[in-house]
């Protein structure tokens, strides 16, 4: 717009409240926004392309680096969609265990997510608060694995190594410790005058525009639609549980900061019962082509030494097929669609990443709000520009 009334910001992509590297140049009148036009790429990594030239086991280190607000959900997703392509189905053990760290996870990305709306509405002290515990779920990761942010926990075919007691003892502690943390993360915000003046019908979009956006995850149950993929397509035995979804019904960011909360509630319920009811057995299955064998087997034996390389240098083909298989990330639907004719590396890989299918619909979510509703509207949708941009 070439009128003089109005004027044109800059938001981002350089700046803190962005919450990313992304542009979203704002046509003003005053304070009140106009119009929007988004720029996105500034982080591209192009890695599906990549991927496109790795073999299936060294793919992983590009997937945790997606939603890393999340990591070990995106590893596992991948994992689990190179196991239906390989017809591959594992123990009970590795279903639960997955179902222990992707829960995990979802917690931390939902606390970040809640507490910057309670920074970005001017309230720091819960951001600082609950990154306390976040602090404790990297804890139990390192342990694991030994990585915090971008973990390779899992592996085709179920994990490196099994949880040991400390393991347990970390994850029994901080599900005793969090619900304590989260009422008071509550009492701070959930009635308090300011944040529900600034959260309150800002940022809306109604059930049936976010179902033609193409919204998933918590932005979509927000706005009253009652969609999961871990309980519309199970999969890693969550139908083994019974855990409750929470629907919002104005889909605006207060509902969005509600569903959060109650889905880490949720999260925690889960692992609970998952660890109480951990079945014994493997924690892998027995697929040699694409699992490493014990580190002990490849300092002494020579087939082992052989299998070893012949993994990690990708020399193994994959069987032909095509396959699309998708779980409940911290975001929403993340899919993989994955394409093989018979390679060491996928033809063809599509990463369906929530942030970027949802963010298309911000300037009709901002348009006619001001400024700073833009902000916290952006906090709510907690877009991630590693996911976005992939």
């Amino acid at each position: 717009m070439n009128d003089n009334r109005y004027t044109t910001l800059n938001l981002g992509p350089t700046h803190p409240a962005t919450h990313g590297i992304f542009q979203n140049v704002l046509t003003l009148d005053g304070e009140r926004i106009i119009d929007t036009e988004q720029t996105i790429g500034y982080i591209h990594r192009a890695f599906e392309k990549i991927a496109e030239r790795k073999s299936y086991y060294q793919i992983t280190t590009l997937t945790d680096r997606m939603n890393y607000c999340s990591s070990p959900i995106n590893n596992i997703g991948w994992q689990m969609a190179v196991e239906k392509l390989l017809g591959v189905r594992t123990t009970k053990r590795v279903d639960y265990m997955r179902i222990i760290v992707m829960e995990l996870a979802r917690i931390t990305d939902h606390l970040i997510c809640n507490s910057v709306i309670g920074v970005d509405s001017g309230a720091l002290t819960g951001f600082v608060y609950v990154f306390q515990e976040r602090e404790k779920v990297y804890e139990i990761y390192e342990l694991l694995c030994g990585a915090r942010l971008t973990t390779n926990v899992g592996r085709i075919g179920g994990f490196e190594r099994d949880f040991t007691p400390e393991v347990i003892k970390k994850i029994y502690e901080f599900l005793d410790h969090l619900p304590k943390v989260l009422r008071q993360f509550e009492k701070l915000l959930l009635r308090n005058r300011i944040f529900m003046d600034r959260t309150l019908n800002v940022g809306p979009i109604s059930a049936e525009r976010a179902v033609n956006y193409g919204f998933s995850g918590p932005n979509l149950r927000a706005a009253g639609v009652d969609y999961d993929v871990r309980v519309t397509s199970p999969y890693s035995s969550y139908d083994d549980f019974d855990f409750t979804i929470p629907v919002g019904s104005q889909g605006d960011t207060y509902d969005r900061f509600c569903v959060r909360q109650e889905e880490v509630w949720q999260s925690l319920k889960l692992i609970r019962n998952a660890l109480d009811n951990l079945p014994e057995g493997k924690y892998f299955v027995d697929v040699p082509e694409f699992y490493l064998p014990p580190k002990e087997d490849v300092y002494s034996k020579m087939e082992a030494l052989i299998w070893h390389f012949k993994i990690v240098m990708g020399e193994i083909g994959a069987p032909v097929g095509e396959i699309y298989h998708s779980v409940e990330a911290g975001n929403g639907e993340l899919g993989f669609y994955l394409v093989s004719d018979g390679g060491r590396a996928p033809y063809r890989l599509h990463f369906r990443r929530p942030c970027f299918i949802y963010y298309q619909a911000l300037p009709e979510m901002i348009r006619g709000g001001v400024l700073s509703d833009a902000i916290l509207t952006m906090s709510s949708m907690n877009v991630i520009a590693g996911e976005l941009d992939g």
